[in-house]
C-alpha cells in the first residue's frame, strides 16, 4: 500500500483561505482503529458550508471534509472489522474535527463504523449518504410516534434536496399519499417520478405570514428546513400529527406558539444523523438496503464526480443549483 495519496483539504490561515486537492500520508490521518480505502462519498449541505471561509463547520484546520464515506478495510484494530470488509462511516465528527471522505484513504474509530448491510453496494450507499439515513430516520420517528398512512396525507418540505428526495421516496414506496414542497417549479416532473402524489409551491405552506392556528392539511410532515416555515407549518398540522425536522436551512429561530402543541397535541420530532445510537443507525441503514431502497436508486443522482472535480462541485449546495444527490468516485 502506497503511504502517500490523494485528499481535498480546506486551509484557513489568517485571511487566507483554500480549497486544494493535495498529497496526505497515512502518517497524516487521525487517530482509529479502522484504516479504509475510500471508494466513495457525498456532498452534503455540511461539505458545501465546509468549502467557504465562513462556513463555520470546520473546528480545526487544515481538514479534509467529507462527511460521509464507504470503502473496504485496509486494516483494523479493532476484531469487529478485518481487512477485505466493506463498510460506512458517515456523521459523528468525520469532516468536521476529523479527516473525512474526500480522501483517497481514511482513519476511524471502530464505533462509528458500520458494516455494508447485504442488498447495498458501496456506491448506492453513498447515493444514500447521510441524506438517506436522515430521511430514513425521520420515517421511523414519525412512525413511532403514531404516523400511518390511513391518517392522511404526508408533507415533505425542501422536496428536491437529498433528504427530502429520499423522504418522498421512503413514504411513497411505503403507502403514504406524499405532497411535496418545493421553490423549483421545473422540478415537478422529477418530484412525480419519486412517488409524490402532489406538488405545491414554498408559499402554499408559508406565505410569509404565520398564523398561531391555521388549517389542518397534512397528518404528518418531514421537513429539512426549519426557520419561519417550520412555525407556520405546525400550526397547519392535524390533530395529534408530528413534524420530524432535520435542518436549518431557513434559519435556526422558530417563531411558533405553542398552540398547536397544546391545543393539537401536535409533535416537532427533532432527527439526528450525527450522533444517533448506533442500533437505530443499523436499523436505519438495513432499512434503507430492503423496504426503504428505492427501485431505480441512480434516479437520485444529481451529479456524479471525481475528487479533483470537487473544489468547483462543492458551492452547488449552497447556491440551491442541486436536487438529489451528488456522488463522488473517489
Amino acid at each position: 500500500m502506497s503511504q502517500s495519496f490523494k485528499a481535498l483539504v480546506v486551509d484557513k490561515k489568517d485571511d487566507q483561505f483554500s480549497v486544494d486537492i493535495n498529497k496526505l500520508e497515512i502518517k497524516d490521518l487521525p487517530e482509529g482503529e479502522v484504516l479504509i480505502r475510500v471508494k466513495y462519498s457525498g456532498v452534503n449541505y455540511k461539505d458545501s458550508l465546509a468549502s467557504i471561509p465562513d462556513g463555520n463547520i470546520i473546528t480545526n484546520y487544515p481538514m479534509v471534509p467529507g462527511i460521509d464515506l464507504a470503502g473496504v478495510v485496509v486494516s483494523s484494530e479493532n476484531p469487529t472489522f478485518k481487512e477485505g470488509d466493506e463498510v460506512i462511516a458517515t456523521s459523528y465528527e468525520i469532516g468536521v474535527s476529523k479527516k473525512g471522505g474526500y480522501s483517497e484513504y481514511a482513519k476511524v474509530p471502530a464505533e462509528w463504523v458500520v458494516p455494508l448491510p447485504d442488498g447495498l453496494s458501496l456506491r448506492e450507499a453513498m447515493i444514500i449518504g447521510t441524506a438517506g439515513l436522515t430521511a430514513a430516520l425521520s420515517v421511523i420517528r414519525l412512525e413511532d410516534n403514531g404516523a400511518s398512512p390511513e391518517k392522511g396525507k404526508v408533507l415533505v418540505t425542501g422536496a428536491t434536496g437529498g433528504v427530502g428526495s429520499f423522504a418522498i421516496s421512503i413514504l411513497a414506496s411505503s403507502g403514504y399519499e406524499v405532497e411535496a414542497s418545493t421553490g423549483k417549479e421545473a422540478a415537478k416532473d422529477y418530484l412525480m417520478k419519486l412517488g409524490a402524489a402532489t406538488v405545491v409551491s414554498r408559499e402554499e405552506v408559508f406565505d410569509g405570514k404565520i398564523s398561531a392556528l391555521g388549517k389542518q392539511k397534512w397528518a404528518a410532515a418531514i421537513d429539512p428546513v426549519g426557520g419561519e416555515p417550520l412555525a407556520a407549518l405546525l400550526s397547519q398540522i392535524q390533530y395529534g400529527g408530528s413534524v420530524a425536522v432535520s435542518g436549518l436551512t431557513a434559519g435556526t429561530k422558530l417563531p411558533s406558539s405553542v398552540f398547536p402543541f397544546i391545543l393539537r397535541g401536535v409533535n416537532l420530532l427533532g432527527i439526528d444523523s450525527v450522533y444517533c445510537p448506533m442500533e437505530t443507525r443499523k436499523k436505519a441503514w438495513q432499512l434503507l438496503a430492503g423496504n426503504y431502497k428505492p427501485e431505480n436508486i441512480d434516479d437520485f443522482i444529481f451529479q456524479e464526480v471525481g475528487l479533483d472535480e470537487l473544489p468547483e462541485v462543492l458551492p452547488t449546495l449552497l447556491k440551491g443549483e442541486a436536487r438529489g444527490r451528488i456522488l463522488v468516485k473517489i
